[in-house]
């Protein structure tokens, strides 16, 4: 409470001196009118304000604020983010028209995340941003880092494992001891002192470099997410069922006879849920998507609810999972296994023959998966007319679904759905994680179908939340970056492609009709990433704004609580508000209200941390990867440009590596605004979508950077290059 008070006198203070009129310490007091008693605390405030430099102390001891000082001319606060591949940065400041480039030997001790004081010492130009030295270093990042252990006279020191920052940091703390050379720890900086002083606290051992997963295991770690249960989720566990019990059915629709399966990857063990379709005589469909009960065994506010919203997510990585339930119910009691009696909540829709929701059920219910099936099968089926052995009596229903999920994405496409079609990634590792091969992700009829099954039932139930004004959380898309956007239609015209749609008023139609346009082109692989750029991120919020992307106005994520929290939540809502005998109170709903914002936040930012950890982990592999493949060429495609070289992508891997501009021969300026480099003796252009020939230089698996450089005499055909040329 005390620390949300100071947060809220924080900004009185910045809003009463906001007139640019310096104010004695105790006039400011004085004006906030708080009550004597809170004096001392406002003093206190007020010195950790200028401690922190957003408060300046005058010569004659009064206090502006420091942006509205003389030295906010030339110096500014702002965090530091260190390029993990280098030793240098940026510093991010909010008052600033772009960030401070801070070059190798000007960033002190800072570290990535560190709040920092920044001189600039060189001004912003047409080609380069601000370049600036950091003075000191002022708060430093509360977020734990994950460093390597290197014992020196039997005295325990580590360095960063992400960064080629390496200052030795000397350890303290319990355990360090018993530290040696090589594990990977997790810690927290304590000092504030230059870069030969630097010291920190040692929270948890991780792994050791060379034990298997150990480099998977740090990046886990690094973003929070932990691969043990506390002892108070495992001693829960022994409280659930392994099966249904009798008294477990009570209020349940029985679905056990119906013709009810699940469709997967082959090695996916958590599954969520369960699809079924009948034809009606009437000519409807009639179309069931059954989803894992969670919330029937995850109770609020209980050590395992509370560590699943904690975890947010559950993390796929290579070869492994870190699951948000433990396996007894991810894999076990939860999942829709086939054989066996499972509980669910069943969203039932009826659907006319053109794909429009006519009307729709939502209930508990129980179920019997005759079979668990995967994509691999089911698109030998839809795709090649081939049966696998024991899809038999499925493969009638499977190919009505295909009928159906067809006439349903066209529909949704006729509404302004966007299909951006992008490719992934598989990691291939053998027992001891190491990569033996990367693959792209088949995305064939299976996968579509789920993914329409999926999107009926998310809208259906988000679209009885909002008729019924019950408080919940959605999942929402906002509009198109139009900066971004145009940005990108400049990118297209480089490569020789005119867009001659209205970008002043932007809708689902506009992207659909660019993606038409460029969705043969061989360098669509790049292309398509870089539209999706020009929209915002989907997240989890409590106030319903609709999708964008997928042109729905009531959306949420309900078909994954076994792997999403928000769907758990969904789920508990559905039982307090709808499965309830005493159904809505204004008691449950303010309940609801006071804690969805938190939980809708907290999700969306461990979305993102899962994101970042599959992405830092697809690095590292890849590297791996390409240690192998040193000095060997490749067809690659350029998939960004930036002042200190281009990021090149090799399609048929999606792997990607940058040459630097050291690499490259001859004097290159880069254009901001077209991102090219052009040489400027010959006027070769390199830009998004140039096609090149190039060979490995180096692959470092630790940092996941690749390093490429151009095949002699094979940047590409001659006549592409006069192409290119002509663009400009």
């Amino acid at each position: 409470m005390m620390e949300q008070r100071k947060e809220e006198i924080k900004k009185e203070i910045e809003k009463l001196l906001s007139d640019k009129k310096a104010r004695e310490g105790i006039d400011i007091i004085k004006s906030l009118n708080y009550g004597q008693e809170y004096d001392e605390f406002i003093m206190k405030i007020i010195n950790e304000m200028v401690s922190e430099y957003d408060l300046y102390v005058t010569k004659h001891g009064r206090y502006m604020n420091f942006t509205d000082s003389d030295l906010a001319s030339h110096m500014h606060k702002g965090i530091f983010q260190s390029i993990k591949d280098g030793n240098y940065g940026f510093v991010i400041v909010a008052d600033l028209d772009s960030d401070i480039f801070i070059p190798e030997g000007y960033k002190s001790s800072a570290l990535d995340g560190d709040m920092v004081l920044v001189e600039i010492v060189k001004d912003k130009d047409e080609k380069h941003n601000y370049q600036g030295n950091i003075i000191k270093i002022i708060k430093r990042n509360p977020k734990s880092l994950i460093a390597e252990v290197l014992v020196i006279n039997n005295v325990p020191y580590c360095v960063l494992r992400n960064s080629k920052d390496k200052n030795k940091i000397k350890l303290e703390g319990e355990g360090v001891k018993d530290l040696v050379d090589g594990d990977i720890v997790k810690i927290k900086i304590d000092s504030l002192e230059n870069k030969k002083n630097l010291s920190a606290t040692l929270l948890k051992h991780i792994a050791h470099k060379n034990d298997p997963d150990g480099d998977i295991l740090a990046v886990l770690a690094e973003h929070d997410f932990n691969v043990d249960f506390p002892k108070e989720v495992l001693e829960e566990l022994e409280s659930i069922p392994n099966e249904v019990r009798e008294k477990d059915l009570k209020g349940r629709v029985d679905l056990r006879g119906e013709e009810i399966f699940t469709i997967d990857d082959d090695d996916t063990k958590d599954i969520d849920d369960a699809i079924s379709l009948k034809v009606l005589p009437d000519g409807n469909y009639e179309v069931g998507v059954h989803i894992a009960d969670v919330s029937y065994y995850v109770k609020e506010n209980t050590p395992l609810d509370i560590e699943a919203c904690d975890r947010g997510t559950s993390v796929y990585v290579a070869n492994r999972v870190v699951p948000m339930l433990p396996h007894k119910l991810s894999n076990g009691i939860c999942s829709l296994n086939p054989g066996v009696d499972r509980l669910a909540v069943s969203y039932v829709a009826k659907v006319s023959p053109e794909g429009r929701i006519l009307d729709f059920d939502i209930f508990q219910s129980v179920i019997h998966s005759k079979i668990q099936m995967t994509y691999k099968k089911v698109n030998q089926i839809l795709e090649e007319n081939i049966v696998p052995e024991g899809y038999e009596e499925f493969a009638p229903t499977l190919r009505k679904m295909d009928e159906f999920r067809k006439i349903v994405r066209a529909y949704k496409i006729q509404k302004g759905y966007i299909d951006f079609e992008t490719e992934e990634a598989k990691i291939v590792v053998d027992e001891n994680g190491h990569v033996i091969d990367i693959q792209k992700r088949y995305r064939g009829a299976g996968q579509n179908l789920i993914e329409d099954f999926m999107i009926i039932a998310n809208e259906g139930v988000a679209t009885w939340f909002t008729n019924m004004g019950l408080p919940t959380i959605y999942r929402v898309h906002g509009d198109v970056n139009v900066d971004r956007l145009r940005k990108f239609v400049s990118t297209l015209s480089f490569l020789g492609i005119s867009i001659k749609e209205n970008l002043n008023n932007v809708n689902q139609k506009t992207i659909q009709k660019i993606l038409e346009k460029i969705k043969d082109l061989d360098v669509y692989i790049v292309l398509s990433t870089l539209i999706i750029s020009c929209m915002d991120k989907a997240k989890y919020q409590t106030i319903n704004i609709g999708h964008f992307a997928l042109a729905i106005r009531n959306y949420l994520h309900f078909t994954s609580p076994i792997r999403r929290y928000p769907d758990t939540m969904v789920h508990r809502l559905l039982r307090a508000f709808l499965f309830s005998e005493d159904g809505v109170t204004e008691e449950k709903v303010r309940h609801f209200e006071s804690i969805l914002d938190e939980i809708a936040l907290h999700s969306s930012e461990r979305e993102v941390a899962s994101d970042k950890c599959e992405r830092e982990v697809d690095d590292m592999k890849m590297a791996e990867y390409m240690q192998s493949h040193i000095g060997e060429a490749f067809d690659g495609i350029v998939s960004g440009v930036k002042g200190y070289g281009m990021y090149v992508l090799i399609p048929d891997k999606l792997i990607e590596g940058l040459i630097r501009l050291e690499n490259l021969d001859g004097t290159f300026v880069y254009n901001e605004n077209t991102e090219c480099l052009v040489e400027t003796s010959t006027n070769e252009i390199y830009g998004i979508g140039t096609k090149l020939k190039i060979k490995v230089l180096s692959a470092d698996a630790t940092l996941g950077r690749i390093d490429f450089v151009l095949e002699k005499g094979e940047v590409c055909e001659k006549e592409e290059k006069e192409k290119v040329k002509t663009r400009y």
